[in-house]
């Protein structure tokens, strides 16, 4: 290839959406241009917020960007799912500035998804290297491409960055034609169970799956106090905005589902859902009832019941929650990817992984062994 250069802009929201998506494809809506450019107009993804957008693009021949990366310069480690905390105060010990860093990634989403963007496959290795060289020429300490899709895993550790391998749980669509023909997959126990905690959940309330014109601003008004709420309990603030979510209403509603919860025909709890190519979605949830079981219900349950009316392939119900594989979800592992500019905290870290490595793949193994399906010889 002749010589490759690269660029940083003010933002996603610099780019032409067309040009930015034909990078991105379409089957992940967090990397189009309408999510990634709503964080930014929205003031949820800013400077002022310690998310300082720096997109590094390659252009093609044709004068478009043919390679983006969505990039971040961050001055925190807050809402990013993938902990370093102990990196940093370890480095700062030691006399180091981990922060400013940058952040290879969807803000406020654990979503695994490709963070090189390539309308040229070629340029894979040229928008890393960018990448290094962001952090080198601008006296950053490292940078950290988390939630990688699996199959670009390989292409940063070609050029040398450090893996970490952690965990979610995923539900897999095995071509059921209904929630009862999953149920008829799971132990006996397991099954009646599940019915006793939809039943408990419900009673009372009714259930309504908005998606594309269908959602107004009242629902909105709604989630955002369930958001609210569950933000300020977790993170001590909400990371998004208000207005974010007038955006995501007006750029790409076709790809949201928002489930609501409804008492004498009044929102009380919901979950916002984003619909991909093949995969839902969970984000975030909340509810102003203390109800057992409606968490599980509203999150879990109902987003299985919509991905096989749907026809997906599978459901990702956020970070964490081992509680997730008692209904059904499986343990995968997640990937990131780290370059660490200094020696020193490279070697510790690259210590510190290899045993991090071993322990998570031992624990997924575990946790895929104690999954409720009914075994060859189970319980039926």
């Amino acid at each position: 290839m002749n010589e490759v250069i690269a660029r940083i802009a003010g933002g996603v929201a610099s780019f032409d959406a067309a040009e930015w998506d034909a990078c991105a494809g379409g089957a992940n809506p967090f990397l189009s241009h309408a999510f990634l450019s709503a964080l930014e107009e929205s003031g949820s993804a800013t400077s002022r917020t310690g998310w300082q957008p720096v997109p590094i693009a390659i252009d093609g021949p044709d004068g478009r960007a043919a390679a983006v990366m969505p990039a971040y310069v961050k001055s925190h480690s807050q809402g990013e799912y993938v902990f370093d905390h102990s990196w940093a105060a370890a480095f700062e010990r030691a006399g180091g500035d981990y922060y400013p860093k940058l952040q290879i990634a969807v803000p406020f989403t654990p979503v695994p998804g490709p963070r090189l963007l390539l309308r040229d496959p070629r340029l894979a290795a040229p928008l890393i290297a960018a990448a290094e060289a962001v952090v080198l020429q601008n006296g950053l300490s490292s940078a950290h491409a988390t939630f990688i899709a699996p199959e670009q895993v390989a292409m940063f550790e070609a050029a040398g960055w450090l893996v970490r391998i952690d965990t979610q749980f995923h539900w897999q669509n095995e071509g059921y034609a209904s929630f009862d023909d999953f149920l008829a997959t799971l132990s006996s126990r397991k099954r009646k169970a599940i019915r006793k905690e939809r039943a408990s959940a419900l009673e009372g309330l009714t259930v309504q799956h908005f998606t594309g014109a269908a959602i107004e601003e009242r629902h909105w008004d709604a989630f955002w106090h369930f958001y609210q709420d569950t933000g300020s309990r977790k993170w001590g603030h909400p990371y998004l905005t208000r207005k974010f979510f007038s955006l995501l209403g007006e750029r790409m509603a076709d790809k949201v589902l928002l489930i609501l919860a409804l008492q004498d025909g009044e929102p009380v709890a919901g979950a916002l859902n984003l619909i991909g190519a093949d995969t839902l979605y969970g984000r975030y949830w909340g509810t102003l009832t203390d109800r057992p079981h409606l968490h599980f219900e509203i999150c879990y349950y109902q987003a299985i019941d919509a991905a096989i009316a749907r026809g997906l392939a599978t459901v990702e119900a956020g970070a964490q929650g081992e509680h997730k594989l008692s209904r059904g979800y499986r343990p995968v592992p997640t990937f990131s990817a780290h370059f660490i500019a200094d020696p020193r905290l490279r070697e510790a870290i690259a210590d510190y992984l290899e045993r991090e490595r071993e322990a998570v793949v031992r624990e997924i193994d575990a946790l895929d062994g104690m999954t409720p399906f009914r075994r060859p010889q189970g319980d039926a």
